[in-house]
């Protein structure tokens, strides 16, 4: 392995770290838990553990295709996806009405963890898009090919 690849595959395992194997082990450790607070923003058992369980897939198998390189765009677009969602839908700052009253308040907590997803968000529309002009439409024409993260390419002249 060189250290080039080294570096790409360090890097996506980084972005990934959070989902695969941490939050979806924590998923899979304290199913009843993460029901609980899914169920603070939806009313029904029913719907709180389908969305669990969608959650579950989407950092498993979204996060496996980030660092395998297969159809890695198209996993992170998922991902920045689902980091845009559970921001909107679990880190709501805006709710507890303590952000300019409390320094420590949950508002504050909360908003950092909304910025947190966002930004991480960030990163995986870096790996969808890529960091050139040409490459959004390469990504829009071929949605479910590989960036070939591994592959080493001829130095441009």
């Amino acid at each position: 392995m060189t250290l080039n690849v080294a570096i790409v595959l360090a890097t996506r395992l980084l972005l990934c770290a959070l989902f695969l194997p941490f939050s979806a082990l924590d998923k899979l450790l304290n199913f009843a838990g993460a029901v609980g607070q899914a169920r603070q923003a939806v009313g029904t058992r029913v719907v709180a553990v389908g969305l669990i369980l969608a959650g579950l897939c989407v950092e498993v198998f979204m996060s496996l295709g980030v660092i395998s390189g297969i159809a890695d765009r198209a996993c992170a677009f998922v991902l920045a996806g689902y980091c845009g969602v559970t921001a909107l839908g679990w880190k709501q700052f805006w709710k507890p009405g303590d952000f300019w009253s409390a320094k420590d308040g949950q508002a504050r907590g909360l908003f950092w963890d909304f910025l947190k997803n966002f930004a991480l968000a960030g990163g995986f529309l870096l790996i969808t898009f890529g960091t050139r002009v040409d490459s959004v439409g390469e990504f829009l024409s071929h949605p479910l090919s590989s960036s070939h993260p591994y592959q080493l390419r001829p130095a441009s002249p």
